[in-house]
Parts: C-alpha cells; sequence; structure tokens
C-alpha cells in the first residue's frame, strides 16, 4: 500500500493559470522528491485598473512518503 502526502502551494504567473500551476510544481519539485499527483484545486485573478495583473491557482500536490510499503518493495527489488 502506497501512502501520499498531500501539499498546498500558491503558483502565480502573469501568463496564465496553466503556467501558474506549472511554476507552483516547479518550486516543489525543487525541494519535494516523488511528485505523483497534482490538482487545482482553486483559480483566482488579480485586477488591477480594470485589467487582468496576475493569475494564482491553488494546487494539491501529491507526494509519495518515503518508506511506505510499495517505495520499500521497489527499493528491495533494485
Amino acid at each position: 500500500m502506497a501512502v501520499l502526502k498531500i501539499l498546498e502551494l500558491v503558483g502565480t504567473s502573469k501568463q496564465s493559470w496553466s503556467d501558474a500551476a506549472r511554476e507552483a510544481v516547479n518550486e516543489a519539485a525543487k525541494t519535494v522528491r516523488g511528485i505523483e499527483t497534482v490538482e487545482v484545486a482553486e483559480s483566482k485573478a488579480v485586477v488591477q485598473n480594470n485589467k487582468l495583473t496576475e493569475y494564482q491557482v491553488l494546487v494539491r500536490i501529491g507526494f509519495r512518503i518515503e518508506g511506505t510499503a510499495s517505495s520499500t518493495a521497489s527499493r528491495k527489488k533494485a
């Protein structure tokens, strides 16, 4: 049985919501190993002077906890 931990982050971008999500995953990947899932839970935007100036997304990033049964079995096979 595998166990995933969920990390919530807010990604931002001047370009798009998908770019904001990509930025959040890229930042998480700098310190988190074993990322397996990402869920965009919420999308927002900042409006200034009647113009959309920033895209924001709340993402839930799922990653495998090391030492769970599946990851331990994988290491034993190697």
